[in-house]
């Protein structure tokens, strides 16, 4: 059913994205959405009867950021119950009566089983909430993502808002793991795990010194999964909504929504913590991989990353891209001559790819994309910088992180340049501050 068009060409933009958002029978009984509704918050839930309760028990109970509880009307979930053969759907129906303020929609659906994936039920779900949204004329409310066995903090809606406030089109929210579990985790894997965090966490503080993102400043994290995730209505339809894949849809989105040069904010403040299980829902998901790490113990295979002088090159040149845009004005590649050259051959892709990349004006995040995937491609990086155990590269990267660190207060103290300006010259070990002409 399409949306009659009522208003001038912009929303007549935005009204011919909604009507390709396919809408669909099993969501049209969903009661209609208070006028004063901030965040609507999706969650596809299958079989997750053990988990339920205490997600929404935490949605449930949320508070301000001055501790006050978060008024129920300003916020409602939904539940798409796909597929279940337990008693999920029942668990929705009794927590809905025993909280009757809490506006917390149940939606049972037995999909197909070319649809009954979490990247379809995901979809569907952020995709009427963006119609609902638009419904009340509402689009920079906030459609929300979370799992049925995921457990958001009580500040989890006022942080993600307070984000938004501060200039963020979408976030990503910190996914920790529930300690207990984990514990039960056998040693080798629950290494895995925590090393993979260690090497994640190090290496985006070696970008906030390298290459820092206004946008996205440090300290922050690395997650934009479907656990907890976040973004405006508007930008959501801007994007074209979620992709229509059945598997890694939260990184999809993801995708399209850096090529939509959305700001990300992968914030800190918005926390959720996510059961630990080696057999999960979700194809390619957290728990295929503790599943891969829990198969390694046996075969004496370590993790192996890429080293923290390759990390240096890549920062460094994503940097200088940064400048260089900044610098022509976005006015092509072929007029950089000799830098761009230099970058390119830094970045091992061919220098016509990389001219023509520049050209398109595409956003900077999504040509840092780009340029990774012809990385991958070509594979003259991957054998310029092998890569390491894990191990190592934690171990070199806090090395490194904290002589920049100390560089970085020495700098400040002597008022020789502002924070950010240190950067790794490739090749060298050694640090360049230069006044922001490219190095």
């Amino acid at each position: 059913m399409a949306i009659p068009s009522t208003a001038g060409p912009d929303h007549s933009l935005q009204l011919g994205l909604l009507n390709a958002f396919q809408p669909l029978p099993f969501l049209s009984d969903l009661p209609k959405m208070v006028s004063d509704c901030k965040v609507t918050v999706t969650i596809p839930v299958k079989n997750e009867a053990q988990r339920l309760p205490q997600t929404l028990a935490a949605l449930c109970h949320q508070i301000d950021l001055q501790g006050q509880p978060f008024g129920h009307r300003d916020y409602e979930v939904i539940v798409l119950a796909n597929n279940c053969t337990d008693r999920s759907a029942e668990i929705v129906r009794g927590f809905g009566r025993e909280h009757p303020t809490f506006q917390l929609h149940l939606v049972e659906a037995d999909l197909p089983r070319k649809h009954a994936c979490v990247g379809h039920a995901r979809k569907w779900l952020m995709d009427e909430a963006c119609r609902r949204q638009h419904s009340v004329g509402n689009l920079s409310a906030i459609i929300a993502s979370t799992d049925g066995d995921t457990v958001v903090a009580p500040t989890w809606i006022a942080a993600t808002l307070q984000e938004i406030r501060r200039g963020a089109d979408a976030v990503g929210g910190r996914i920790q793991t529930d300690h207990s579990e984990r514990a039960k985790l056998d040693g080798f894997t629950r290494a895995c795990y925590l090393r993979q965090v260690a090497y994640g966490l190090l290496r985006l503080e070696l970008e906030s010194f390298l290459d820092p993102d206004p946008a996205d400043p440090f300290p922050r994290h690395y997650y934009h999964n479907g656990a907890s995730f976040a973004v405006t209505a508007r930008v959501y339809l801007q994007a074209g909504g979620m992709p229509a894949v059945a598997t890694s849809e939260d990184i999809a989105l993801y995708h399209a929504l850096l090529r939509a040069g959305a700001n990300i904010r992968h914030s800190p403040l918005v926390q959720v913590h996510t059961s630990v299980r080696l057999a999960g829902r979700a194809v390619l998901g957290m728990a295929d991989q503790l599943s891969a790490w829990h198969n390694l113990k046996d075969t004496g295979r370590a993790q192996f990353v890429e080293p923290v002088e390759a990390a240096s090159v890549r920062l460094s040149c994503h940097r200088r891209l940064r400048l260089l845009l900044s610098k022509q004005g976005r006015r092509g590649g072929r007029k950089a001559g000799f830098p761009l050259r230099l970058l390119a051959a830094q970045l091992a892709v061919n220098l016509d790819w990389l001219t023509a990349q520049l050209e398109k004006q595409m956003p900077l995040g999504w040509l840092f994309h780009e340029v990774e995937a012809e990385q991958a491609r070509l594979g003259d990086w991957r054998r310029r910088w092998p890569a390491v155990p894990i191990q190592q590269a934690v171990s070199d990267l806090r090395i490194r992180n904290a002589f920049l660190r100390h560089a970085r207060a020495e700098l400040q103290t002597a008022a020789w340049c502002g924070p950010g300006n240190l950067i790794q010259r490739p090749f060298s070990g050694r640090l360049a501050v230069c006044s922001g002409k490219l190095a």
